[in-house]
């Protein structure tokens, strides 16, 4: 069974409480934060992940002090306008998933220039969820679904014609989705595309999530078994060839069973 993720998804937790603890403004934790984004990054890359998924803005994040907010837009727009050429020149291909249009056109459109960028790199694919919501994203799907097919009804869309229309529809489910920061929830993260996902919470902070911490992540992934239904014995009895195959058969099953 292959023991590395090729698809890890983060919740970058713990910013604010980071400074906090060390008397400091919870915006220096945001920049802290964001700087340990490219580490994560740098990381994931020599480890050859294929799919990093970071959750860095919630659709309820709005609901947080003015001043929080435009510091985080801030440094949204700050890390597009510093990193893109290198993550060009590192062969990252950048997207941004969730509802653009509340955001300054500007950073709207440095968003778009950084996807065309970065939209023929191959090595590693990162994906930024910003005003991004799980809810949000099914119901678009579901909207996204029925515009495409007007003259059918719900009933007539199964598990893939929905997944078809998700912002990570060109993208594989995550294996492992790891929430520092010491919560133990998903907070509205990705909820169709984690069915299977093995979860890992951890107390440390965002800021402080290094390269080792991701390896000891990667580890308990290791040891994790992913049945998808089946039993231990099931699964130890296959190849390795036949557990990839019933992983990537999921949605098939999904669909042919009408599960929605």
């Amino acid at each position: 069974m292959n023991q590395t993720p090729q698809h890890i998804a983060v919740i970058m937790d713990g910013n604010g409480r980071w400074a906090k603890k060390r008397l400091m403004p919870r915006t220096v934790g945001h920049v802290r934060g964001a700087a340990n984004v490219r580490h994560m990054v740098k990381a994931c890359n020599d480890l050859d992940i294929r799919y990093l998924t970071l959750f860095a803005f919630s659709s309820e994040n709005w609901r947080r002090p003015p001043d929080e907010v435009s510091a985080l837009m801030g440094l949204f727009l700050q890390y597009l306008e510093n990193e893109v050429a290198e993550m060009k020149a590192a062969g990252i291909r950048l997207r941004v998933i969730g509802d653009r249009s509340a955001f300054a056109p500007l950073l709207q459109s440095r968003i778009d220039q950084a996807e065309q960028d970065t939209a023929h790199n191959t090595r590693l694919n990162l994906t930024i969820a910003a005003n991004y919501g799980g809810q949000w994203d099914v119901l678009n799907a579901m909207r996204a679904w029925q515009i495409a097919h007007p003259h059918k009804t719900l009933q007539e869309m199964d598990a893939n014609a929905l997944a078809a229309h998700l912002s990570t529809a060109e993208l594989p489910d995550p294996e492992l989705l790891i929430r520092t920061g010491g919560e133990s929830r998903i907070s509205n993260f990705l909820l169709w595309q984690t069915a299977y996902t093995e979860l890992y919470f951890t107390d440390a902070y965002w800021p402080d999530f290094d390269s080792a911490a991701l390896k000891a992540a990667i580890d308990w992934y290791a040891q994790r078994v992913r049945r998808f239904g089946r039993t231990d014995d099931q699964v130890s009895a296959e190849p390795q060839s036949a557990v990839e195959k019933a992983d990537k058969a999921m949605p098939d099953l999904a669909a042919r069973f009408k599960i929605s």
